[in-house]
């Protein structure tokens, strides 16, 4: 499609040249983020610490397994693991094709641009370096470029620098010495909000700003989650514990064993020699168990399964979880890093105040439907009231449709003579119209209230009054707009520049626009202090509307001092050390570029701070990638995104105080779980362990301890896993990262329990021993069935570790709890009646379970009657 160019001056690029700089420079596109394999993604799965030790476990077994042909441990082993890695694999996966459909980018817009001395329309992706583009209202800028002209331009730079409305200019004189990006130029993902421009192309797709920024936003981030290092800390720790344990069992029993053999028998032959191997081999078979039972195989699919069902429940509150860590970083973080435009505000200028000369109503409501070239969008349903135009006239237009005034058809009645468009010079804008109020000539006039004042007949008192009330708007920050009108005689000129120079022109009053903090965010905000977390604004505005805005939602109080605010640029200038030692200090940070955030972020991470970050705009994508957690809206650029851990579907910073929540409670859960399976192995090992010394046969196999560590647990983590989070949780302060897991509260429980289990089941052992028949595969399955049951009660103690509160307090919760300990009590039938060879079992009278189930149920009335006295005691 192309045009003749009613402007010479610009020709535009040849065909020829547009080949050449497309050879040069390449293509207008952004490099898509590299997504990972579905192998990558699998096999990521394996770096779980608790999994490694599991594979290390699995070889052992299967060298054993070929040895004795008996291959069931092993298939059992492995099936843990690939149902852990399966199932996280699965969420995240799934996790990253919703997202995709999310992000649907549009690369074909259309862009006018003038080649070969005519104007053409082309995709986005086809516009090359050297490209001469034109520029509308409501246009999307298409690449970084230099204006060659600028009449009126205004640009929203909020994508990039958090800035909704930055005058453009090519004029020199007018250049603003404190914009982000110089005022003659204009970058790619940036929109026109007013006039209109010229502008060439300098550079495109990857080497554009936001295609810098896109790049920083898909660096790897090395840092760990804080969830990842407590379980590292832990796997670690259950290695080398299982592995002592095997090791001295190994060394001290096959000496012992040996050392009597070759007293007894005089080696003559490979007989002999064959006979020593066997005697090594059961010991190596008795250390390889002890490991295998040490190793809570449970775990990483409990965790796995704790993170997959919360990640389903925070969609419900608006987060969308796309990597699965993320649920319970949340509950980690100490500073949130957020953007002003969009999270904390709405994103949409609107009348804060008036100050208006209430005579005069109808003559105003001709001039904002008039003297502007905004439109309101018409939305369906309740969504969000929004405009195309310069952000402060539609806030104007929008205040008109709140006093009940229909625009549309006052500009219709009206009709427009001439009109002059808003500049950075003039700093007014004026249009004259036939009034269909006053059935007269009228020039309306609008702008910065001290220039329209100045062309007004105001008395002295008048205008100090108006001076007072501008100075304690602007204080809060906000824009402030005259508006002023002259009825104009039939024969004069109708050159608005020309008219408005004369003067003589009645002032109706002030209006005060600004962009207002979203209603839920002070109270957010004041969940997150109480949580103990620190909140730090970080904006492309101005340090006065940055402040305002801190002040507003209770960041910054008149203890407050310089201190605690920074620019980009002061920022910038800092050593490392000079802004290591500032960071923690600062609460606000203005005129932010980019890789202020970024660098930002990363300082407070060298301090020991776990760091979420929320943004909108692709100026926030680095700062998002390199944070412990990136919050990214719903309604952000999609480069944000990307970028991001958790998308907000609502925009809302209530929202993240509920995820710091549910990411608490997600932690506490995993503890609680921990509780559980912990004290099974701690009894299972020293049950395995005390059972040689007491010269028995093995009183547990791995077949069983597969089924306790696999099965049992699972349902349990499921249970522990859909605990419904609880508001208490926001009155304590973050955990530091250096804590470890097991708490000295959890530490205490699971080896106080454990020695009351031990010696229970000690004492079981040493009276079957001594029965007449000694130890059969009857004593031995009422053994194992009677291990069981008394982690089944220790589930529902478990299920409240960290409270005082009963089992039986919330019927919501008991009743879920019920439910899984049935399935695991009919589990445990099938196994005993039927597991038969495979797990060393033989079915049990009915007399016999009664007693088993009612005997072990007093570990559930122990803690019931412990946790009562507590409570009493806290009374």
């Amino acid at each position: 499609m192309s045009h003749n160019t009613q402007d010479s001056r610009f020709k535009g690029l040849t065909d020829q040249e547009v080949l050449q700089n497309r050879q040069k420079y390449g293509m207008n596109l952004l490099t898509p983020p590299k997504r990972p394999s579905i192998w990558k993604l699998y096999l990521e799965k394996f770096q779980d610490p608790v999994i490694k030790v599991l594979l290390v476990a699995a070889a052992f077994s299967l060298l054993i397994s070929i040895i004795e042909s008996e291959y069931a441990e092993t298939i059992g082993i492995f099936f843990a693991i690939f149902l852990a890695t399966g199932i996280g694999f699965y969420f995240e996966y799934d996790a990253n094709k919703k997202f995709d459909l999310l992000n649907a980018v549009g690369e074909e817009t259309p862009v006018m641009v003038i080649r070969n001395g005519k104007v053409h329309e082309i995709p986005k992706k086809d516009i090359v370096v050297g490209d001469v583009v034109i520029l509308n209202t409501g246009d999307e800028i298409p690449a970084d470029g230099v204006l060659l002209e600028a009449v009126s331009l205004q640009v929203n730079e909020s994508s990039l620098t958090g800035e909704l409305m930055v005058n453009k200019t090519t004029d020199e004189a007018h250049f603003d010495e404190e914009a982000t990006y110089p005022s003659n130029s204009v970058m790619r993902g940036t929109t026109v909000t007013d006039g209109h421009g010229v502008m060439c192309v300098e550079r495109v797709g990857d080497a554009t700003e936001i295609g810098k920024v896109a790049r920083q936003a898909t660096e790897q981030s090395q840092e760990q989650t804080p969830l990842n290092l407590q379980l590292t800390k832990l796997a670690n720790l259950i290695g080398k514990v299982g592995f002592t344990i095997a090791t001295l069992t190994f060394v001290i029993f096959t000496a012992k064993d040996l050392y009597v053999h070759l007293n007894n028998t005089t080696i003559t032959d490979w007989h002999q020699w064959l006979e020593i191997a066997r005697i090594v081999l059961k010991y190596f078979m008795m250390a390889v168990t002890l490991i295998v039972v040490a190793v809570p195989e449970g775990l990483p699919m409990s965790v796995t399964l704790s993170l997959a069902l919360n990640m389903r429940r925070m969609l419900k509150t608006n987060n969308l979880v796309r990597k699965m860590h993320a649920c319970e970083t949340m509950g980690a973080i100490t500073v949130i890093c957020t953007d002003k435009t969009g999270t904390l505000t709405q994103n949409l200028m609107q009348v804060y105040d008036a100050k208006l000369d209430e005579s005069q109503k109808n003559l105003i409501a001709e001039g904002i439907a008039t003297n502007s070239t905004a439109f309101l969008e018409e939305k369906e349903g309740e969504g969000k009231p929004s405009g195309v135009g310069n952000p402060t006239e539609v806030a104007l237009l929008l205040w008109l449709n709140e006093q009940g005034m229909d625009y549309i058809s006052l500009r219709n009645q009206a009709k427009t003579v001439n009109q002059l468009t808003f500049s950075t010079e003039r700093k007014y804008m004026a249009t004259l119209v036939d009034s269909s109020v006053l059935n007269t000539r009228v020039l309306y006039v609008k702008g910065a209230p001290e220039i329209v004042m100045g062309k007004c007949n105001l008395e002295e008192s008048r205008v100090k009054q108006y001076n007072e009330q501008l100075l304690a708007y602007q204080n809060q920050a906000m824009r402030t707009l005259g508006v002023a009108y002259k009825v104009i005689p039939e024969n004069s000129s109708t050159d608005c520049a020309e008219l408005v120079k004369e003067g003589g022109l009645t002032f109706m009053g002030i209006f005060a626009i600004s962009d207002p903090i979203r209603s839920d965010v002070p109270d957010a905000v004041k969940k997150c202090l109480s949580a103990g977390i620190r909140v730090k604004i970080v904006t492309g505005d101005t340090p006065g509307t940055a402040t305002e805005i801190a002040r507003q939602i209770g960041l910054w109080t008149s203890e407050d001092t310089e201190r605690n605010r920074i620019t980009g640029v002061e920022f910038a200038a800092l050593s490392d050390e000079e802004a290591l030692e500032r960071v923690v200090d600062l609460n606000v940070m203005s005129r932010a570029r980019p890789m202020d955030k970024q660098r930002l972020v990363q300082l407070l991470q060298q301090k020991g701070e776990v760091v979420a970050v929320t943004g909108d705009g692709t100026n926030d994508a680095p700062a998002l990638n390199h944070a412990q957690v990136g919050l990214s809206m719903g309604t952000g650029t999609s480069v944000a995104k990307e970028a991001s851990d958790i998308t907000l579907l609502d925009d809302s910073f209530h929202s993240i105080a509920t995820a710091v929540m549910w990411g608490r409670s997600l932690y506490k859960n995993i503890q609680r779980f921990i509780v559980f399976q912990l004290t099974i192995n701690v009894v299972a090992l020293l049950s395995v362990l005390l059972g040689a010394f007491l010269g028995t046969e093995l009183p547990l196999t791995v077949t069983q301890m597969l089924w306790v560590n696999l099965i049992m647990d699972t349902f349990a983590a499921m249970a522990l896993a859909s605990i419904a989070p609880s508001m208490d949780v926001m009155n304590e302060k973050p955990r530091k990262r250096t804590d470890f897991i097991i708490s000295p509260a959890m530490r205490n429980n699971i080896f106080g329990v454990g020695a009351g289990f031990l010696i229970v089941l000690m004492g079981l052992l040493a009276f079957f021993k001594n029965m007449p028949g000694g130890m059969d595969v009857h004593h031995l399955t009422v053994f194992f069935t009677i291990f069981v049951m008394l982690q089944f009660w220790n589930l529902f103690n478990a299920s409240v570790f960290g409270t005082n509160h009963s089992i039986f307090k919330d019927a919501g919760h008991a009743m879920g709890m019920l439910g899984v300990a049935l399935i695991i009590l009919v589990g445990q039938f099938i196994i005993v009646t039927f597991g038969g060879k495979v797990f060393r079992t033989e079915p049990l009278p009915a007399l016999e379970w009664a007693y088993i189930i009612a005997g072990t149920s007093v570990v559930l009335w122990i803690g019931e009657i412990w946790r009562g006295v507590k409570r009493m005691m806290k009374k």
